[in-house]
């Protein structure tokens, strides 16, 4: 009796999401608590009004993620059970016959698998994205995107997904193939090649070829915060060069900042719309935080986490792959590299979840780590009451459940951090 691969995979996709969406009522049932006022660390800053809309967006948005989750799962399932992934790989072989390609060609074929199931997957997408979007955040004053740009930036992502999925996708099936039983390592050497080369490209590429695909970069213009964020870099010898705002404004209220660039080429991107939610001084404070980052070197340490992640999927993966009956329990008669990939992502479900947990408990500790550079560096008020800003403006969840936070925050809780914060004092 061959190993039952189909019922142990919905096994575990049920497990998981039955795992996911209890962590999820748990949160939804806090959100609904009218007992759970402002906390006393913050009712100074936020009224019980502006509380009570948080918590309303907060219930908004996991009522949607209850009936999405729903609908994803009930996709899977069928997808699995009714083996829709063979008829998408014999329609990925038909396509390539259309245009005169026939024969074995299993990367050109996994390619198109990968855009044909891409392309099914965005489309079934559409109506949750297009809900939330014009619904939701409509509801609560933060969509500014209309329909045109909603649709342009679906297209725009779709076709660059595509582009960049298309020498990936080649490149890690040549390797396996020529890689015999020690293909992990050679895919995972790949792996680290690919993702240098990706950041070097978008590092260079992202400010002038691939952002203004989607907003405008204009450089911030000359004065007293330009001054100061210029100050803050040479203070702790950070190499900036270049700051520019962003016109996040024309999508959304939501606000944010980050850094990008090379060695030497380092540069700030602000949203328009923190310029105008915060002063000189609580911008200069988020931006020390993300300084913190750089100074502890928290994305290189990410980094390696990630590789170790990687490293573990495709050697657990040269176990599995050439399983002829993982292949033939999802309606395969043939063993196509991509799809045996495809299908171990199912089963490797479990540790994958493990390590999701574990990078968010890093980044919250992350988190910590760089408000308290911040703070070293004397923005401890001013982080404070820049982080509260933010969490108004967004209407952020002030009474998270511990689990559902624990699970998948990648930040802290607002009142951990400000206490964390004045303990370092």
């Amino acid at each position: 009796m061959s190993f039952p691969y189909l019922e142990v995979v919905l096994a575990l996709s049920w497990g998981i999401y039955l795992f996911e969406q209890y962590l999820a009522y748990r949160q939804h049932v806090r959100l609904a608590d009218a007992t759970l006022g402002v906390p006393m660390l913050l009712s100074e800053h936020i009224t019980a009004d502006e509380h009570m809309k948080a918590k309303a967006y907060g219930r908004d948005k996991s009522l949607f993620e209850f009936a999405q989750n729903a609908f994803n799962m009930l996709v899977t399932t069928l997808t699995l059970v009714y083996f829709v992934m063979p008829f998408y790989w014999h329609l990925s072989a038909s396509v390539l016959a259309y245009f005169g390609l026939t024969g074995d060609r299993e990367i050109l074929q996994s390619i198109v698998f990968v855009i044909v199931s891409t392309a099914v997957s965005s489309v079934l997408d559409v109506p949750f994205s297009i809900y939330k979007q014009f619904v939701i955040e409509e509801r609560y004053g933060f969509n500014k995107m209309t329909f045109t740009l909603y649709a342009s930036d679906k297209l725009k992502t779709f076709a660059l997904t595509s582009v960049i999925a298309a020498p990936l996708v080649a490149g890690i099936l040549q390797i396996i193939k020529w890689g015999g039983d020690n293909f992990f390592f050679y895919v995972w050497l790949f792996m680290w090649v690919i993702l240098l080369f990706f950041q070097i490209t978008m590092i260079l590429l992202f400010p002038t070829v691939i952002a203004p695909l989607f907003n405008k970069f204009t450089p911030l213009e000359e004065g007293k915060l330009k001054t100061m964020i210029g100050d803050l870099a040479a203070r702790v010898s950070f190499p900036l060069t270049k700051v520019f705002v962003i016109d996040g404004s024309k999508r959304s209220s939501h606000s944010n900042a980050y850094f990008t660039g090379l060695f030497k080429d380092k540069r700030i991107v602000l949203f328009d719309t923190l310029l105008t939610q915060m002063t000189n001084d609580e911008i200069c404070a988020v931006l020390a935080h993300e300084l913190g980052h750089w100074s502890s070197s928290h994305i290189f340490r990410t980094l390696l986490i990630s590789q170790i992640q990687l490293f573990s999927i495709f050697y657990t993966f040269s176990h599995f792959i050439k399983s002829k009956p993982m292949y033939e329990a999802f309606g395969f008669d043939s063993t196509p590299v991509i799809i045996g990939l495809t299908l171990f992502t199912y089963l490797y479900q479990p540790l994958d979840a493990l390590f999701s947990f574990l990078m968010h408990y890093v980044s919250r500790v992350h988190e910590f780590q760089a408000d308290a550079y911040a703070k070293k560096l004397g923005y401890a008020e001013n982080l404070k009451n820049g982080l509260i800003k933010l969490h108004k403006k967004n209407l952020g969840n002030l009474v998270p459940d511990s689990w559902y936070s624990a699970y998948h925050y990648s930040h802290p809780p607002l009142v951990e951090r400000l206490t964390a914060i004045g303990k370092t004092e």
